[in-house]
């Protein structure tokens, strides 16, 4: 027995059969793009959303390069409009996948490059190929959240689209008002309707049936965010949310802005450094340092772009609301005594710090230093 034959004693030297699978997805086709890293790529198109159609590629693919009995298929597609339900399709067929971040796809930096979803399936599965043999930071992988985590995240975001539609309604009704020399301060407040009762009748028939059916829609979106808000008061009553309930207790720190903070960011991600968390909402720098050029050139802006203008708007509040704090006197030193870009400039690095203040009050408990807490309710 020579010397190879014994260092291969007693391991497995069978390779497993291997399928790559990238999924291009679009509206109303998926682009399928298969190959077992030798061959090239098969080719299919199915409708979308037709995971029947998409088995039946699968199986045509693997007898097309003779691929019998187990098989490991190792997928990916981009992150998008269709979330993340056939990521756990796959998985529940043995299928390994990846969700991949869009952005972190590289590019040909022609001027001019062709693009098709027949090209960017050959690309996703020639990068899938690179990933899977070692090249870990080809792409950024997206973390999938479970069932229960995503579902948590639709309340807040359903609100956020409501008081958008609320405020195109109300300014809707304002500007029909100003056709005809009428000015109100609120069209929510107490005396809207005493008020509009006194003026409607001034009003052309057309141009007041316009504005009362304008009326009507502003009332349903205000009914509806009304229940949203009472079932996350009522959630929050029972001890659901723990974590909003802790943040909440921070002064500047609202519940509706701690509920966002919570399901966007600290329920379900898990970081290992403050690096992870900046760089997670986009508030990360991003230094271009070649030869001797040395340019800072902002933040990253990559991320949750929810959170990260949550985080400027609660920047702003910290100072208001945590003056002693030692963040908020920090900025007063730096940023305070100069104009009004350099506070703009401030602000984002107060948000930037805040958010890992958050997380470790989140993850640890520990106050943010010169924090106060608000008064426990009696």
């Amino acid at each position: 027995m020579n010397a190879s034959e014994t260092a291969l004693q007693g391991k497995q030297t069978v390779t497993e059969a291997m399928l790559y699978l990238a999924l291009e997805l679009a509206e109303r086709k998926w682009k399928v793009a298969m190959s077992d890293g030798t061959r090239a790529p098969s080719r299919y198109t199915a409708d979308a959303g037709d995971t029947t159609a998409l088995l039946a590629c699968v199986a045509r693919a693997k007898a097309r390069v003779g691929l019998a009995g187990p098989v490991v298929i190792r997928s990916c597609y981009e992150a998008g409009r269709d979330g993340f339900w056939l990521h756990r399709w796959l998985l529940e067929q043995g299928i390994e996948n990846v969700v991949v971040d869009s952005s972190s796809i590289e590019v040909n930096r022609r001027a001019r490059r062709a693009k098709s979803d027949r090209l960017d399936a050959d690309k996703l599965l020639a990068m899938l190929m690179r990933y899977h043999s070692g090249e870990r930071r080809v792409w950024s992988v997206v973390r999938v959240p479970t069932p229960q985590q995503e579902d948590a995240r639709r309340p807040h975001r359903e609100l956020e689209r409501l008081t958008r539609e609320q405020t195109a309604h109300r300014n809707r009704i304002g500007s029909l008002l100003a056709l005809v020399n009428l000015r109100v301060k609120s069209v929510a407040g107490r005396d809207w309707q005493r008020w509009w009762e006194a003026h409607a009748e001034r009003l052309p028939e057309s141009l007041r049936g316009e504005i009362e059916r304008e009326i009507v829609r502003l009332r349903l979106v205000r009914a509806q965010m009304k229940t949203l808000q009472a079932t996350q008061r009522e959630q929050l009553e029972k001890g659901a949310q723990p974590q909003v309930a802790q943040l909440a207790r921070l002064r500047a720190v609202g519940m509706s802005s701690a509920w966002v903070l919570v399901a966007e960011l600290f329920n379900w991600r898990h970081f290992a450094n403050r690096r992870q968390v900046a760089g997670c909402v986009g508030l990360a720098g991003t230094p271009y340092d070649s030869g001797d050029t040395h340019v800072e050139q902002g933040i990253a802006k990559s991320g949750n772009r929810r959170v990260r203008w949550l985080l400027v708007e609660l920047a702003w509040s910290w100072l208001r609301y945590q003056p002693q704090s030692t963040l908020s006197k920090w900025f007063n030193k730096r940023f305070a005594g100069g104009g009004a870009r350099l506070r703009r400039i401030g602000i984002v690095a107060v948000a930037r710090r805040l958010v890992i203040a958050l997380w470790r009050f989140v993850k640890d408990g520990v106050i943010p230093d010169g924090a106060e807490l608000k008064p426990v309710a009696a």
